[in-house]
């Protein structure tokens, strides 16, 4: 067991770094951050729209060919060819890091318009779902084509709790004070925060663009600056209208991640800062009057920077240098806390009218927080029992060929770090290692053909009831069967970025995504060859088992006792879990699993007859089903 230690260490290692590391901090899926800037840019009013159009012809000078035409192509699907400005908010936050960040991979690079033709075909996708099971594999196979197109998809935004607001405090709290406590300096990175940084820097470049004296080339440059430090901005603001953004950051990753999963789905009751009662929904569950309702704060917000780049309004100007051209590099992902920003009263006053359409968050822990729900991450210990049943191959002697059954059951204790669905419901990351006990029955094959044997029972069976220590790990693969535990220590000390992508690929299935999980109306499918391995050492308990053969020297009246040890070899191939429940700390779920593996012998001691023959062994074979109640209590700190 000695051996064991290392070998687990290493994989509680590697898998706590998904949870700390790539948590997935998005909202709305791609083609719902689009179809809500679609929507926004549709409902200005004509005088506004053509002064946006204007704006985006002007920016598109010199980039024609990867700059759609149309501001909001409405007709664009997949496989496109160019991008319009409406696919810039879906852009940013989750496939860029900043808006220097985003226009760099808008204009310059080719996986960006892959990322696009997967968001075209989630959508189309999406729109023809009929069951929740639907829904899951649709979001499944985008991941995947992501995870392969960008493969920085599921780290980026994993560092920091940017895409939710923070919890409100106090019932009292006012918006004013809501909004300055968000945007002080030294406050954790977050959506309120994050939209006004942005969108500042969009307001400052627009009043410039209406007071400096520039060169044609000058003024594209500032506009597509402008333009891309406001789609970064808008990117948060429509965050705030997804359920699980707007229950506020609280408690610890497994929280955040359970309450934010279930108020998407489910839908979330929320008050504006204007009064106005409304239930959101979130990631993957837009409806038309989620993104309406988004679209509208959305709107006011373009509004506001058409407004300050046609003079109508010109506010002092701070944190933005005359002369220089390039969109804002504030890192959101690098982000611990939220910096310091001087800002123009006039500027306050109009990101605050966005702001009080926003939804009010959800209180911080104590009386009148809103319910909270726990995903399956973390330290877990629990039990594990289980029945089986396998077919065998024949017994232990060379001779004794004929098929059987075998009976068994098990008991374990479980620990390990649950890492079910970081991504979406179709990925498993998870880790373990089960410590238990095992019973078999008699097989029933027995040591002769003869049926004149079946009247003794078990006492001559081919196999006879055993029972054994046995130990059950389990660990997601990147490539090949153990290639973490290998690589993990190496790129952990040289590489640990590339180390988190390789065990977020790992988590969603591997390289080869052919792991990952199937939902269906019944339950989930999961092919697991190789992730788990079920080691039993028969004999171990109470000494080698003892076993009855026929001499082959002497016939087959001759029996020969004998004993042995002998190992067992448990992979399972196809594992299928029809239900699940879930409370804050505990999970249940029943698992049907589909194995093979095999009984290697060990070395013989002849009892009786002591002249006996040799006593020739072979490997036994085996397919089976194992049935097992996995139950699971989770360890988790108290409020981060």
């Amino acid at each position: 067991m000695k051996a064991i230690s290392p070998l687990f260490k290493n994989g509680l290692l590697i898998s706590m770094m998904i949870v700390t590391l790539s948590l997935p901090g998005k909202a709305w899926v791609y083609p719902e951050h689009r179809d809500i800037a679609l929507l926004a840019i549709r409902q200005l009013d004509s005088a506004h729209r053509a002064a946006l159009d204007n704006l985006w012809l002007l920016a598109r000078k010199g980039f024609e060919q990867r700059l759609d035409a149309s501001v909001a192509d409405i007709s664009q699907g997949e496989h496109p060819h160019y991008l319009d400005y409406a696919a810039w908010p879906a852009i940013a936050g989750d496939h860029s890091t900043s808006p220097d960040d985003m226009l760099h991979n808008i204009l310059q690079t080719r996986w960006i318009l892959e990322v696009a033709d997967v968001a075209a075909r989630l959508k189309n996708g999406l729109a023809n779902v009929k069951t929740r099971s639907d829904r899951v594999n649709q979001l499944r196979d985008s991941d995947l084509r992501l995870l392969r197109v960008d493969p920085d998809y599921v780290t980026r935004a994993g560092s920091n709790n940017v895409h939710f607001m923070i919890a409100r405090p106090d019932v009292n709290t006012s918006a004013e004070t809501y909004f300055d406590e968000c945007c002080r300096e030294g406050a954790e990175p977050n959506l309120v925060g994050t939209y006004k940084w942005f969108h500042t820097s969009a307001l400052v470049k627009a009043g410039r663009l209406s007071t400096e004296h520039l060169s044609p080339d000058q003024r594209s440059a500032l506009i597509i600056s402008m333009l891309a430090d406001e789609a970064f901005a808008l990117h948060f603001l429509e965050d705030g209208f997804a359920a699980g953004h707007v229950a506020g950051i609280w408690g610890n990753a497994a929280l955040r991640k359970g309450t934010h999963d279930n108020y998407d789905e489910h839908g979330l009751e929320i008050t504006t800062w204007k009064g106005e009662r409304l239930v959101l929904t979130g990631d993957a569950y837009m409806r038309d009057v989620d993104g309406s309702r988004a679209a509208n704060s959305v709107m006011m917000s373009l509004v506001q920077l058409l407004d300050m780049a046609s003079g109508k309004k010109t506010p002092s100007r701070f944190n933005d240098q005359p002369g220089v051209f390039t969109p804002d590099t504030f890192n959101i992902a690098r982000a611990v806390k939220m910096p310091f920003r001087s800002t123009d009263p006039a500027i306050n006053e109009m990101i605050s009218g966005v702001l009080l359409t926003t939804p009010v968050p959800g209180l911080a822990t104590g009386l009148g927080e809103i319910p909270r729900f726990r995903s399956e991450l973390g330290p877990f210990l629990g039990i594990a029992p289980a029945a089986r049943v396998s077919g065998i191959s024949g017994g232990f002697g060379t001779y004794q060929q004929t098929a059987g059954l075998v009976p068994g059951l098990e008991f374990a204790l479980h620990i390990g770090l649950g890492m079910d669905g970081v991504l979406n419901e179709s990925g498993d990351g998870l880790v373990f290692l089960d410590l238990g006990w095992r019973l078999d029955g008699a097989s029933s094959v027995k040591v002769q053909h003869d049926p004149l044997y079946n009247q003794f029972g078990s006492i001559l069976s081919a196999i006879p009831t055993r029972e054994a220590f046995f130990f059950r790990f389990r660990m997601p693969f990147y490539l090949v069967p153990g290639d973490l535990l290998i690589a993990g220590p190496v790129l952990l000390l040289a590489s640990p970025q590339n180390l988190n992508k390789m065990v977020a690929k790992a988590g969603q299935g591997g390289l080869i995504p052919w792991q990952s999980g199937m939902g269906t109306p019944v339950g989930r499918f999961q092919f697991i060859l190789g992730r788990e391995i079920g080691v039993c050492f028969y004999g171990s308990l109470q000494g080698a088992d003892s076993f009855i053969m026929a001499d082959e020297t002497k016939g087959p009246e001759a029996l020969i006792l004998f004993s042995m040890p002998t190992t067992h070899l448990d992979f399972p191939i196809l594992e299928y879990r029809p239900m699940r429940t879930f409370s804050r700390r505990q999970s249940a779920s029943i698992v049907l699993q589909l194995n093979a593996g095999l009984d290697i012998p060990g070395k013989v001691h002849i009892i009786s007859p002591v002249d006996a023959g040799p006593v020739n062994v072979r490997t036994t074979w085996f397919i089976g089903l194992r049935l097992a109640f996995d139950w699971r209590y989770y360890y988790a700190r108290k409020k981060t």
